[in-house]
């Protein structure tokens, strides 16, 4: 059999699927990823308050670049929740929409 005829069918369907069990300490890794998300959100709403006491303090005192700064802040904080919370589904989604490539 020749080099492009292997390679043709691995491509086409390998046989390989996700397999939970398969190596130990999934369950500690779950945990960590968790944990870590977690510890991420927790630091966004942190940086959400820094950036929103810096727009609040550059509007009032006329600080346009500080002003300018906190609304930018604000808005990546927001950006940074929305995927930190939506890891998982945007993951669980784009896996499934993989299992259906042929």
């Amino acid at each position: 059999m020749h080099v492009a005829d292997r390679a043709i069918r691995l491509a086409y369907d390998p046989g390989i699927t996700p397999a939970e069990g398969g190596l130990p300490g999934l369950a500690v890794l779950k945990q960590v990823m968790g944990s870590l998300n977690l510890f991420g959100i927790i630091a966004v709403v942190g940086a959400m308050a820094v950036s929103a006491g810096v727009w609040a303090w550059g509007h009032h005192t006329g600080g346009h670049q500080a002003e300018a700064s906190g609304k930018k802040g604000v808005l990546v904080c927001a950006g940074a929740a929305l995927l930190l919370g939506a890891a998982n589904g945007i993951v669980a989604f784009f896996s499934t929409l993989g299992t259906q490539v042929h």
